[in-house]
């Protein structure tokens, strides 16, 4: 398989699409790759088509005849023609003639043809044609696999509108052969990506930006080594008003057609980022009724930029969460604090906003890496054995009378969530304050596994995971030295570690 030299990373994925395309499969075979904004979707496709002569096409926002015949002009200058050669009448005969194989030395190439940013075509009648046409070529081409052959890629960031191509009744339900959703990267790959090689610098910067790969072309060469460096990154970019991150938030919102009321949707995702993890919260937060709230939140979680925890072990209802790092830090520190910002007083504006910073943002960005890294990149002597699914649970203590929040569960192999008396590998704790951690948190720990057994849950052989951002002092240390069934994981370890 060839690989573009200035492809980072996405090994996987390239593999996936490069199968796809290549496949000596008869017939008209579609795929579908989505991802939100600046994942780098395009940036894979245009290398795809480049390396196997395809036919590119990224869609624009504007009238469906005038997009008919962009596309048109697309494929005669594929084809040696000049634009307005080529005219078609419906998007049925545009693909059918897009379709149509190019002579080749040694035969014939199967056509490879990308549409990206397919909801701009789908929002009105002219375009919406297109599933539905590409539904009747695929059925052709089973008949008769001569008569229409290729590889179509649909790509689109709107992921709503991107997932529901495949669902229910539509009419590409069953006819897509390739269903990839391309994601940002992870902390390791994103701190290989900026050449962050400090693990407290790469932490926070994971925090702030996440692994969004497309923000490196605003964010330049910046490649921030300590926390001095991060900070005036930050300062000239995300909360520099002159700058297009500064509003990032709303145009990730302008992704999904459906949101209309955006001054709506950005408390909604205010309120989350703030603590309300519930839609009762959140109603109470903004003032609305939750009923009226059930759409938005609906929106939110299948547009992907909100995110439902469901506990591992309780049957209770889901903790929300946001899924995009820029937009958190954006409704928690930008928002409160828009004045100070946009009369350029970002320096003591980022200053005043640390308390916030430090319990809303890099307590659950660190608790969320210890789950990432004991699911990814722990080893099996770490957890205990093979571990399946990770998440996080609430433990009932009666005569404590509280409840402990366990920030890493990691179940047995094959074993099921909320599914009575599940296997229990690993359990952990997360902190991200300046403090080391102490011998009595790791008492809390064996606590909280007593409490899970007394339930009957088995987890007596579970191991217990401390994760302390700022390490852990000497008693601890010792004490777990003497323990096999404990593990200290600091930033270190998490970065390079298993």
């Amino acid at each position: 398989m060839t690989r573009p030299a200035d492809l980072f990373d996405r090994i996987t994925e390239w593999a996936d699409l490069e199968r796809f395309a290549t496949s000596p499969a008869p017939g008209l075979r579609i795929g579908i790759l989505y991802g939100r904004r600046r994942t780098g979707k395009s940036f894979l496709l245009r290398r795809l088509c480049r390396e196997h002569g395809g036919q590119y096409h990224m869609a624009q926002e504007e009238e469906p005849l005038p997009a008919l015949q962009r596309f048109a002009d697309a494929v005669a200058a594929g084809r040696g023609l000049t634009a307005g050669q080529l005219r078609f009448r419906d998007w049925n005969e545009a693909l059918r003639t897009a379709l149509r194989p190019l002579p080749a030395a040694g035969g014939q190439t199967m056509p490879l043809l990308v549409i990206d940013e397919l909801p701009y075509l789908l929002a009105h009648g002219l375009g919406a044609q297109i599933p539905s046409a590409l539904q009747s070529l695929v059925d052709e081409s089973r008949d008769a696999p001569d008569s229409v052959s290729g590889r179509v890629i649909l790509c689109g960031s709107a992921l709503a509108v991107m997932s529901d191509l495949l669902s229910g009744a539509r009419a590409l339900r069953g006819r897509a052969e390739l269903d990839l959703l391309l994601k940002p990267f992870d902390f390791r790959t994103s701190a290989s990506y900026y050449g962050v090689e400090d693990t407290d610098t790469a932490f926070r910067m994971y925090a702030y930006f996440g692994g969004t790969p497309g923000y490196r072309d605003l964010l330049g060469d910046a490649s921030p080594q300590t926390r001095s460096d991060l900070d005036e990154l930050l300062l000239s970019t995300i909360f520099n008003p002159s700058h297009a991150l500064f509003g990032e938030a709303g145009y990730l919102l302008r992704e999904d057609p459906r949101i209309q009321d955006r001054a709506l949707y950005l408390s909604v995702l205010g309120a989350v980022a703030a603590g309300a993890t519930t839609p009762s919260k959140v109603a109470a937060a903004i003032g609305r009724d939750q009923r009226s709230l059930h759409h938005p939140l609906d929106v939110l979680i299948t547009s992907g930029f909100l995110v439902k925890d469901e506990d591992l072990l309780l049957q209770r209802r889901p903790v929300l969460r946001l899924a995009d790092p820029v937009v958190r830090l954006h409704q928690l520190v930008t928002v409160p604090r828009m004045a100070a910002f946009e009369e350029r007083k970002a320096a003591p504006a980022w200053q005043a906003a640390a308390p916030t910073v430090s319990a809303q943002i890099l307590g659950p960005s660190f608790e969320q890496l210890a789950r990432e890294w004991t699911a990814r990149y722990a080893g099996e002597r770490t957890k205990g054995g093979p571990t399946g699914e990770v998440g996080s649970t609430v433990v009932n203590d009666s005569a404590g009378r509280t409840q402990h929040e366990l920030d890493v569960v990691a179940l047995g192999e094959g074993e099921r969530r909320q599914a009575g008396a599940p296997v229990i590998r690993a359990i952990g704790e997360a902190k991200s304050s300046d403090r080391a951690r102490t011998l009595s948190d790791l008492e809390r720990l064996d606590r909280i596994r007593g409490l899970l057994v007394a339930r009957g849950v088995p987890a007596a052989g579970a191991k217990l995971l401390l994760f302390g951002r700022s390490g852990f002092d000497v008693n601890l240390t010792e004490a777990a030295s003497g323990r096999p069934d404990v593990e200290l994981v600091d930033l270190e370890r998490v970065w390079h570690g298993e």
